[in-house]
This record gives structure tokens, C-alpha cells and sequence, in this order.
């Protein structure tokens, strides 16, 4: 059996101009995340922790932003393209754990909602799927409120 661990980053200052999108969950919040996508900094860290862990570069290589196809795309569009490929190869995912580092809004209550979307785009159980946030206390970029960022693990596993 071959295991492996993939660690996954990614961060997006705020806009005006979208609505938010973490986890595959609209949050209601006066800002939005810029990007070429929806900017959803949860599913974009899942997408490169199981990338690493098969060592297959990340989100931006698979899904470059300079593809028009991809312009507004939600992410989890990219998180079960990423499944599906992983499947092809035997590979099965144990489990994903998420933190999201928000200044704001505070998120707690979306906690179950960002885990049952993903646990669906991945076709795993909602137990193995794990999602909760911290705040900066005020320090750096994200402290003062210009973004939001995440960080994800994943554990794969195939026989």
C-alpha cells in the first residue's frame, strides 16, 4: 500500500465586486476574493494538497488562469476534476483537513456547509472532511482585513 501526505496554500486579497465563496459555500459578506476563478482560497488549497501529495504540480498548472475557460469557474468544478483524475490512478483520499486564516467575517457557522459540499465534489464521507478557520489577531495583510488565506492537508492512499 503506498501512502501519501500533500500540503496545499493558497491566498486572495478582497474585492468589492463578487460574491464570497469558501468551500464551495456563498457567504454573505460585503466582499468577495479576487481572481481569475470564483477565488475560493478553501477548495484551491484542497486542489494543490492532493496535487502535492501525487506530486503533480498545482491548481494553476492543471487549470492555468490565463485559459478563458476558467474565468468565473466555480472551483469545485477544479476540486472534482482533481477527484476523478486521482481516481483514474487508484488513488483514494483518507481524508482532508483545512484551516482558513480570516481577519473576517467569522465563519464557524459555515463549518458544516463547506465540509458537505466538498465531501460531495470529492465523493468521500463528511467525516473525512475537515474545515475551521483562525484570525491573524489583527497581524499582517490578512489581520488587517485585505484577504483571506488557507491552508489543507490530504491523506491519500492506493493499494
Amino acid at each position: 500500500m503506498q501512502i501519501r501526505i500533500g500540503l496545499g496554500y493558497d491566498a486572495h486579497k478582497f474585492t468589492k465586486e463578487r460574491s464570497l465563496r469558501l468551500g464551495g459555500v456563498t457567504i454573505p459578506h460585503e466582499k468577495g476574493l479576487a481572481g481569475h476563478s470564483d477565488a475560493d482560497v478553501v477548495i484551491h488549497a484542497v486542489c494543490d494538497a492532493l496535487l502535492g501529495a501525487v506530486a503533480r504540480g498545482d491548481i494553476g498548472q492543471l487549470f492555468p488562469p490565463t485559459d478563458p475557460s476558467y474565468k468565473d469557474r466555480d472551483s469545485r468544478f477544479f476540486l472534482e476534476t482533481v477527484r476523478a483524475s486521482l481516481a483514474k490512478e487508484g488513488w483514494q483520499i483518507v481524508n482532508v483537513d483545512v484551516v482558513v486564516i480570516a481577519q473576517e467575517p467569522r465563519l464557524s457557522s459555515y463549518y458544516e456547509a463547506m465540509r458537505r459540499a466538498m465531501s460531495e465534489s470529492l465523493q468521500i464521507s463528511f467525516e473525512q472532511v475537515s474545515v475551521k478557520a483562525t484570525t491573524p489577531e489583527g497581524m499582517g495583510a490578512l489581520g488587517r482585513s485585505e484577504g483571506i488565506a488557507a491552508y489543507a492537508v490530504a491523506l491519500l492512499m492506493r493499494q
